[in-house]
């Protein structure tokens, strides 16, 4: 039996460049489930995205969605991408098993976690307060570069890295410390800063956008300090939970996330795409 894509829509193609096309996925002409080809808006045309892969359930384990992703593969490359990048829901095994024999890697996960009725209490001699006007002119800063430098890790130019965090900040914080529904802090130990907190509403609950314990305070616990503080801060907002990214390969984050109960609901997993030899 032979596995193909069809697609259901003409290519949509915003503005910006971005593309988009909907499949489904084919067995001898009978749909046999779907899958979403994209390229990425932060990451650019050079980047697609599968999504919304699935197969129905009397061609499951017969190979279907093996052939599907590497069938959009071919159009990602046709589409002039250099690497693409899929969600696979947390949990599913059988999905990280697919990523992996396709030579998919993990680049991050997408985790949560369920708030009680009380805000946890920070260690003794530590607590948190909002960011000053001058601190947050020099956190803005420092938080566009570990950006830049997350992102050209992960293979986007520096230059467009910088142009999207600085975009991004414009737009949510335009009052910076003072923007409603963000809270961007400091944790003090002792007397001594030591880390800071940004921490805003995302789809519905409290969303941890950047973290940073200073590097002459590290391995002390004032990250997990941190954490407890973004959890109370998440309450104050009236936000039933809290999430956060967390790159693959950042060991002692994830750890921390897990000790604190925090769960994986997306993996983020990514793959270069050859485009053939000269």
């Amino acid at each position: 039996m032979t596995t193909t894509l069809r697609p259901t829509e003409p290519l949509q193609q915003s503005a910006d460049g971005t593309r988009r096309r909907h499949y489904q996925v084919c067995v001898n002409s009978r749909p046999a489930g779907e899958i979403t080809l994209s390229t990425d808006p932060v990451f650019g045309p050079a980047t697609g995205v599968l999504d919304g892969l699935r197969i129905e359930e009397p061609d499951r384990r017969r190979g279907r969605a093996t052939v599907a992703v590497l069938a959009a593969e071919e159009v990602a490359r046709g589409w002039g991408c250099e690497r693409i990048e899929a969600d696979v829901p947390g949990g599913s095994d059988a999905g990280l098993r697919l990523a992996a024999v396709l030579g998919y890697v993990p680049r991050s996960r997408i985790m949560v976690k369920r708030l009680g009725d009380t805000a946890p209490a920070l260690p003794e001699g530590s607590r948190a307060r909002t960011m000053t006007a001058e601190e947050f002119d020099v956190w803005r800063g420092l938080a566009v570069q570990r950006y830049v430098e997350a992102c050209a890790a992960r293979g986007m130019p520096a230059a467009q890295a910088r142009e999207h965090a600085e975009r991004d900040q414009a737009k949510r914080l335009p009052q910076g410390p003072a923007t409603p529904g963000v809270s961007l802090a400091v944790l003090e130990h002792e007397g001594s800063t030591v880390g800071t907190l940004w921490l805003s509403p995302r789809d519905g609950a409290a969303y941890v956008w950047d973290v940073e314990v200073d590097a002459a305070h590290r391995g002390r616990g004032h990250g997990r300090s941190l954490m407890l503080a973004a959890e109370a801060y998440a309450l104050a907002s009236g936000s039933p939970e809290i999430g956060l990214n967390v790159f693959a390969g950042n060991t002692p984050a994830e750890r921390l996330y897990e000790s604190l109960g925090y769960t994986t609901v997306t993996h983020r997993v990514r793959k270069d795409l050859v485009q053939g030899l000269l």
